[in-house]
């Protein structure tokens, strides 16, 4: 019995069994996909009792860098973000470390017809904006500014728009004139964390159509900012695109298999509908 699952706290929440085992399924494979609460201190000892019928691991906060730490080898793209969201498990019996999160911020821009060509409005500065950053640089974007409470908690992320040589500075926690230039604005806050500036944030666009907002969120959807944006006319796209997406990458790498997006999407689609 080949076996994956995911990993991270809390985890409770986690899309991914619905969305990996929807992929079995489709390509008839008799594989186990699980979820397992295990937080950084408890990583390295997850790993070690972990069997030779173990194949892949998809990895959720807290425990991307750590990840990082602990695999034998690390894509170029992981070790630029400095965060893995995806161990594959070696014939030596050690792991390889890979981001999927970059490749599937991409995917997700493209499909959501984003204009990055124009300035980039970037909200929040952790892992996931390191990751949209990197995005970003390989899109050949316009510059970002990135909208941070403290500056110095942007600090990695900048790091990795630095090292792909990609224009990003850091701005306050306000809407500002350069927020309506943005052809696309990129929400990676926390649940709730820009809903006092949806408003005036949506406000500022003399314009929204064609312009689109990413929102890495997805539960609870949607956020008021998302709301806001469509009710103007402007194009969201959500976590849960995110979500299907860099599965789509997860799949590929430990099974060797590609799945349609869409397959992914609907199954979490449904779950969250059950959920609800």
């Amino acid at each position: 019995m080949t076996r994956c699952a995911v990993l991270g706290s809390p985890i409770a929440h986690s899309l991914s069994p619905v969305i990996h085992r929807a992929a079995y399924r489709r390509l008839g494979l008799d594989w186990h996909y699980t979820a397992h609460e295990v937080t950084e201190g408890e990583l390295p000892g997850f790993l070690a009792g972990l069997g030779p019928e173990w194949r892949g691991l998809s990895l959720t906060m807290p425990l991307k860098r750590v990840a990082l730490d602990l695999a034998t080898t690390a894509s170029d793209v992981a070790a630029t973000v400095g965060a893995a969201n995806t161990l594959v498990r070696r014939a030596d019996g050690g792991w390889d470390a890979d981001n999927t999160d970059v490749p599937g911020v991409v995917a997700t821009l493209r499909e959501a017809g984003a204009d990055v060509a124009r300035p980039v409005c970037l909200w929040g500065g952790g892992a996931t904006a390191a990751s949209v950053l990197a995005a970003l640089a390989f899109l050949e974007s316009g510059p970002v500014h990135v909208h941070v409470r403290s500056s110095a908690r942007a600090g990695a992320a900048l790091a990795v728009a630095a090292a792909l040589g990609h224009p990003a500075e850091p701005a306050p926690w306000a809407v500002l004139p350069a927020c309506a230039d943005a052809g696309v604005t990129v929400s990676t806050a926390p649940s709730g964390a820009l809903d006092e500036l949806a408003s005036t944030l949506v406000g500022s666009i003399d314009d929204t159509a064609g312009r689109v907002l990413f929102d890495v969120v997805y539960d609870p959807w949607p956020t008021p900012v998302a709301a806001v944006w469509q009710a103007a006319g402007g194009t969201v796209a959500s976590g849960l695109d995110l979500l299907a997406h860099q599965a789509v990458g997860q799949l590929r790498l430990m099974t060797g298999e590609d799945v349609p997006v869409d397959l992914l999407r609907s199954a979490a689609l449904a779950a969250m509908g059950a959920r609800a």
